[in-house]
């Protein structure tokens, strides 16, 4: 079922390119900062207590367990973030601090192979009596996908032992057998984990246990109220809160939390791959399209309530009061990754872009050290700081956060950009993601190099050179954005006429020579998107993208009440480049005008006056890196 292998991180160079800064970024600020944050390092900030919970497991320490009850993953996104990070770029003195930390956690591993430091520390008779709520399940999926990372790119084994003594302590826990916890974890995170621990070690057991996490959700009788019971919880739960509502081939809606929802359906279309099944396939596919086209905003980001962090109801978008979570767009492209590799289908690499670029970036600043939770699409500070139902925007990024999950699993995700880039399959080479950057790849039994030349997501010219011995026959397969119109390519200078594109792909299949080059431009205008008319937030408004990048107003640049400007449905849009503004990233200018009232009456009969300006319009994602202040995606458009 699985079509496509997405090409090794290791055999892909970035160079000068929009994602290699980020990397770049991630590699020498972000990971050193977040390091001093897990230590307690950073001065003005509340204390993680992240690493002195283990030194405290550990017997190094002594002391009680603070924090978060999953405080632990918060450590082991680090530790992936490093391993992604090492990959490509070697670094002894940062192997040497994640050495130490994984001694750490071995030093506070149980001789049987449990590890979570909150039941370890603070409650140790309470082991596994509330895998629903109390995140144990959650953690080890966390720690899992750190060490395999951190495996693939040291081959150092240490880490990968600790995750499989703990799994091997799982598997004797939780199964279907007499005297096993027939169950499932509260917040998935553990099934897509254990798939990338089959694959790593060939162990088909760890494959099985996902299944069975899988497989379990939502069965009757429900697992969540007979343990409840036992401990004597006799309050309400919303089961549809866990996606254990029902079974998950049965489920056609996203519900629920929506960070738990995209770790599930990850693992969904994982499992789908590895035990070919239809039927958990065909479950993926209907949960994508309730969530792209019915419960998506158009910056990728997912969970609209701050009640529970979940979805509600199809179309209910409000833009103030999104809650967003920046891991929930996160889990979005985990997602889309993974149905792209089985259903070779370019509306998952839109996604991917639309989220990538607009709802998880938004959730870092420029210099990566403050961070946004949730990502709305309409900021009023005074609101948001003084109404109860809008508690959790904030007007500003913060430095770290009670709740830290967002700020390690954007470091871990930029880490691995290169593995969302390209994929193979027997025929050719899929390109999916454009970044200036190098690749070499086995194409149909031939070595091939392949640098790619753009600056993408500014400007939509691809440029792409070929070195190879000899001559070898493949295709060569890019990904033609929703957004663009008119895509055109040559090769060797000469128009491709011949080539099609279907399903979000253009196949250019030909003999190539080293030196052959493919010119791919992506036509990149200022669009004005209109939201489904069900969207009742937007009705009356438009919204700009530039290729894959949505923009927004701020009053930093257009003035306090950005509720009060409109712009013209035919108003010609201006790109600039002031080196001034955001380093130099391209703005959008746009005539427009602003209602002034004619007098000081909260409701008057008379017509509203107006006045021109000229409104300025900058890539959501980089929004609040200037003065804080109001932001605005959605604008009224007047005929």
């Amino acid at each position: 079922m699985r079509k496509l292998e997405p090409v090794s991180a290791n055999n892909i160079r970035l160079m000068n390119s929009f994602w290699s800064e980020r990397s770049r970024l991630v590699r020498e600020e972000v990971i050193p900062y977040q390091w001093r944050m897990l230590n307690d390092e950073e001065p003005s900030t509340a204390p993680s207590h992240t690493i002195e919970n283990f030194r405290i497991a550990a017997g190094e320490s002594t002391g009680q367990y603070q924090g978060m009850v999953f405080q632990d993953s918060d450590l082991s996104k680090w530790l992936e973030a490093v391993g992604f990070s090492l990959r490509r770029h070697p670094n002894p003195e940062l192997e040497t601090l994640a050495d130490s930390v994984i001694d750490l956690m071995e030093k506070a591993q149980e001789p049987n192979g449990y590890l979570d430091t909150y039941f370890i520390v603070a409650k140790p008779d309470e082991k596994w009596t509330n895998v629903r709520d109390l995140h144990e399940l959650y953690c080890a999926g966390h720690l899992i996908e750190g060490a395999v990372a951190y495996y693939q790119s040291t081959g150092k084994t240490k880490i990968l032992d600790i995750s499989c003594r703990l799994v091997d302590h799982i598997m004797e826990t939780f199964g279907e057998e007499d005297g096993k916890i027939r169950g499932y974890p509260g917040h998935e995170e553990i099934e897509l984990a254990l798939v990338k621990l089959y694959r790593v070690t060939g162990r088909k057991e760890y494959l099985t246990l996902s299944k069975f996490f899988v497989d379990e959700r939502g069965a009757e009788p429900r697992f969540f109220a007979k343990e409840a019971e036992v401990r004597g919880d006799h309050s309400s739960y919303n089961f549809a809160y866990s996606q254990s509502h029902a079974p998950v081939r049965e489920q056609n809606t996203a519900e629920g939390h929506a960070v738990r929802a995209m770790y599930l359906y990850s693992a969904m279309a994982d499992l789908a791959a590895e035990y070919q099944d239809e039927s958990l396939l065909s479950a993926c596919r209907n949960l994508w399209d309730n969530v792209t086209k019915k419960r998506m905003y158009i910056t990728g980001g997912i969970g609209s309530s701050q009640y529970e962090e979940s979805f509600t109801v199809d179309f209910d978008l409000p833009n103030d009061r999104a809650y967003t979570e920046t891991c929930a767009a996160i889990g979005l492209v985990f997602w889309a990754h993974r149905m792209l590799q089985i259903d070779t289908d370019g509306i998952y690499g839109d996604v991917i872009d639309r989220a990538l670029y607009n709802g998880i970036l938004s959730g870092m600043s420029l210099d990566g050290k403050k961070y946004f939770y949730v990502n709305p699409l309409e900021v009023w500070p005074s609101a948001a700081l003084n109404r109860h139902d809008m508690t959790t925007v904030k007007p500003e990024r913060q430095k770290w956060f009670g709740c830290a999950c967002c700020p390690p699993n954007i470091a871990r995700l930029v880490a691995s950009i290169e593995d969302y880039l390209y994929s193979v399959d027997a025929d050719g080479l899929y390109v999916h993601t454009y970044t200036d950057s190098e690749v070499q790849v086995d194409v149909g039994g031939h070595e091939v190099t392949i640098v790619q030349r753009t600056e993408y997501p500014w400007d939509g010219q691809v440029d792409i050179e070929l070195s190879l011995e000899g001559r070898a026959e493949f295709d060569l397969v890019m990904r033609i954005p929703s957004w663009c119109r008119d895509a055109q390519v040559r090769v060797n200078g000469e128009p491709v006429d011949s080539c099609i594109v279907e399903r979000g792909y253009m196949r250019v299949r030909s003999v190539w020579s080293s030196g052959d080059r493919i010119s791919l431009s992506l036509p990149m205008v200022t669009q004005r998107i209109h939201a489904h008319p069900q969207v009742r937030a937007d009705a009356g408004k438009v919204a700009l993208q530039r290729g894959p990048m949505i923009y927004c107003m701020e009053e930093v640049d257009n003035g306090e009440n950005l509720s009060a400007i409109s712009i013209a449905d035919d108003a010609k849009v201006l790109v600039e480049r002031n080196d001034s503004v955001l380093g130099g990233i391209p703005i959008l200018k746009v005539p427009g005008r602003r209602d002034v009232p004619n007098a000081e009456q909260l409701y008057e009969a008379t017509n509203m006056s107006y006045r021109s300006v000229e409104v300025t319009f900058v890539p959501y994602f980089s929004w609040c890196n200037r003065t804080p202040g109001e932001m605005l995606v959605w604008v009224r458009t007047t005929s």
